[in-house]
Parts: C-alpha cells; structure tokens; sequence
C-alpha cells in the first residue's frame, strides 16, 4: 500500500502550482478584490482559462469521455494546491460537474460534457444553500433539489442572481433563485450517486481547506525566519516556536484524512461517507485555527490589507459553513458509526 505520492501526482500539483503562481500572484489577488467593488467580477477570466489549459475540467472524466480517466484523489490534489493559492473560479463546482455528467443517463446534459471539460462551460456549486460563489460568471449550476436530487441547470434570464456582499474576496458570492429555470435531472434524490456526489463535494472543500491551512503555517514559518526582533530572528523565541509546532501538527495529520477519504470515495468503501463528513469537519476547523494563528505569529502586519493574510481567513471562514458546519458533520459521522 502506498502512502505517499506517485510522481505523476506530485507532477499535477507541481503544473497547477507553478500555473497559479504566474496568472494569481497576491497583486493580481488584490487587484482582483478591489474589482469586485468597482464592476462586481466575481470570476477572473485569464487565471480560469489557464486552469483549465491544464486539463482540470477533464481530470476526472474517464478516458471514454476524453478525459484523463483519474479519481477523485487527483482532483482532490488538485484543489488543495488551489486552496494553497485562494485561487479564484468555481474550480470544485468545475470537477464536480464533469464526474456527475459523465456518470448520468441525462441525454442533454451529456451534450454540454465537452464544454464541462474543457471549461468553455463554466459550472458553479450551488448545493445546499442559495449563496452562490462565482455565480454570475458561471454558464451552468449543479445544484440539488428539495428531494435530494441533482440538477445541472443553464443560466439563463429566468436565473435570477443577486450579489451579496461576501467574507471571502477569493470567491464572491451571489444569492441564486432557480425557480423557473430550465434543468436537466442528472440524478434522482433517492440514487446513490447523488449522495456520493454530495461527498465528494466535502471531500474537496475539504481538500481546499487543507492547500490554505498549509499555506499560512508556511507564511509564519517564514515570516518567523525573517523577522528580527530584539537583534535575532522572532523564530528563536519560545513562545513563537510552540505556536507554530502547534499550527504544522493541526495540519500535517489532517493530509491523511482528506486523502483516505478521497480514496474511500474512489474505492467506494463502506465508510466512505463517514470519512467525507469527518474530513469536512476537521479540516475546516484546522483552517480557521490556522490562519488565526498565523495572523497572531505575524503581529500587526498580519491585520494588514496589504499583506494578504486576510483572504485566507476569510476563505477559511466561508469553507467552514460551505455545506454544513463542522458541527453538523460531527454529528453526522457519529450518526453513520453508529454511536
């Protein structure tokens, strides 16, 4: 059994990572921000599209399908390295798409698969709640009825979206209305797949909690190496250095959760479910620990615009009560155990 990376694992993280360095540096991020104020962007164009030049879209499709037949344990690589960049697009909602199209019998949403991945088409997540990231850049929406079925639903004038005013910068938020809309069932509520869809959802939230929670333990690491006070490095200091022991411990276990349970999902196994909830659980609550950590390690310059901290945070935050809290999933997990 393996329990690290292949090399072409390590390989996408490493494209994606060196892609999102070059289209979202934190200038772009902040020019990207303050555009949100001035013409309500709330999907950047060049960064999707190099995205999606990467094969995104169509990671998880099977090679039938012409896409790269991989699971969701890539896809959940890939979003984690996302999550490490507050990367802005409806990327979960992209894969998500993709995997639930390919796996449907709905004829029409089957005709708009080429466009999923290749991300001409472009698929918000709008499960579980009317607030919507990315909305009004978005083409499609998969999204869940009242009864627990799937729906990928065309955007249209009869979508109504309204822009709120969003704690997370990376990823504006809108409230949808889809109402009269016209949709194509992909799965009915009573079908497995549209709870393993559900899971897979968490499971990538969860992976996008992990990038940013990884992120800014590496930030304070390296502010505390560069930062001198009292005429030696802030890093050799007692307190500083249990603080960010502590921050790496939170994170470096919790890897393990999010790809047992991206393997749990691919594999199907019994507890796969059980294993989405705890990961969604746990690795947002780590998020939200981490960045309130590492924004305390950096001082006064952590509460800075400028500096950029804060679009973690925020993204933590909105990740927390993406959908379910972690006490709700807690309470889930118990639940499917049995306890």
């Amino acid at each position: 059994m393996r329990f690290h990376l292949t090399e072409e694992q390590s390989a996408i993280q490493d494209a994606v990572r060196g892609t999102l360095a070059d289209v979202w540096p934190m200038e772009r991020l902040h020019k990207f921000a303050d555009s949100q104020i001035d013409d309500g962007t709330d999907c950047d164009p060049e960064s999707w599209q190099a995205l999606m030049a990467l094969g995104i879209g169509a990671l998880a499709l099977p090679e039938a399908d012409g896409g790269a037949g991989l699971g969701l344990l890539d896809a959940a690589l890939v979003c984690e390295v996302v999550g490490e960049a507050a990367g802005p697009g409806p990327v979960i909602g992209q894969i998500l798409a993709a995997i639930a199209v390919a796996r449907s019998a709905s004829a029409g949403a089957r005709a708009l698969l080429p466009a999923i991945a290749s991300g001409e088409a472009v698929v918000a997540l709008a499960m579980g709640s009317p607030l919507v990231a990315c909305a009004r850049g978005a083409t499609l929406f998969l999204t869940d009825g009242p009864d627990g079925a799937i729906h990928l639903v065309e955007a249209a004038a009869d979508v109504s979206i309204e822009p709120q005013t969003a704690t997370d910068r990376s990823r504006p938020v809108s409230r949808v209305n889809f109402a009269a809309a016209r949709a194509h069932v992909l799965f009915a509520g009573d079908d497995p797949m549209a709870q393993r869809l559900r899971d897979a959802a968490l499971v990538l939230i969860a992976a996008d909690s992990l990038g940013g929670a990884q992120k800014v333990t590496d930030m304070s690491v390296a502010y505390a190496k560069e930062r001198e006070h009292f005429g030696q490095p802030i890093g050799r200091f007692q307190g500083l250095k249990h603080q960010l022991a502590h921050m790496a411990l939170d994170v470096e276990p919790a890897r393990a959760l999010v790809w047992y349970a991206a393997y749990a999902w691919d594999a199907e196994l019994p507890d796969a479910t059980r294993a989405a909830a705890m990961a969604k659980a746990h690795l947002c609550d780590v998020y939200t620990s981490a960045t309130r950590a590492a924004i305390a390690a950096h001082g006064g310059i952590g509460y800075t615009w400028e500096y950029g901290l804060n679009y973690w945070f925020r993204r933590s935050i909105a990740n927390r009560a993406w959908l379910g809290s972690p006490s709700q999933h807690r309470a889930r997990a118990a639940e499917l155990a049995g306890w």
